[in-house]
């Protein structure tokens, strides 16, 4: 697997081998040996899965205390993927990393604890799958607004009209948020 790093320390992008024919295509999506062998010695206690239209905005998500990181992938439709720092200590606190996955692409993308995560679904139907390692605590999640202007994640929008549940559209801005020490 190729293992490509972000202009924020901590998430990554990561590109397994694929391989393909006329049948269709094989691909190992976790393997503990290869990712603890590429220094991501993970234990996953959770498995989640999403299906979303196009134009639902999921995010922007963490736990404080209790913080989860994730390995989120799509295997049907894409979605614009976004990590922000919550990391105080972190020179780059309050920035924002993004990457398209898809079933085309097949990417990975790794978001450790310490980072707010959301998506942007770009196609009808999208699914979309995450392994955390750590289980989810609906009483210390919280939600980064995900248009805060102070944080300023560029969502690739043009067309599209954004579906928000009424948690995420309760969103808070950064300087209204605890965050990870």
């Amino acid at each position: 697997m190729d293992i490509i790093e972000c202009d924020i320390e901590g998430p990554l992008i990561i590109e397994s081998k694929v391989f393909g024919d006329e049948r269709g295509f094989f691909m190992e999506s976790w393997n503990a040996a290869a990712f603890a062998a590429a220094g991501l010695d993970i234990s996953f206690v959770q498995d989640n899965h999403s299906r979303s239209q196009k134009g639902v905005l999921r995010g922007m998500h963490f736990q404080q205390p209790g913080p989860q990181g994730k390995l989120v992938r799509v295997v049907a439709g894409a979605v614009y993927d976004v990590a922000v720092d919550m990391r105080r200590s972190s020179s780059t606190f309050g920035k924002w990393v993004g990457v398209e996955l898809s079933a085309k692409n097949k990417r990975m993308f790794w978001v450790p604890q310490g980072f707010a995560h959301g998506f942007l679904t770009l196609e009808d139907d999208t699914d979309f799958l995450y392994k955390c390692d750590a289980p989810y605590a609906p009483d210390t999640e919280h939600s980064l607004a995900y248009d805060d202007p102070d944080v300023g994640i560029e969502w690739p929008l043009a067309g599209l009209e954004v579906k928000l549940s009424a948690k995420d559209r309760e969103g808070k801005r950064l300087a209204n948020l605890e965050p990870f020490s």
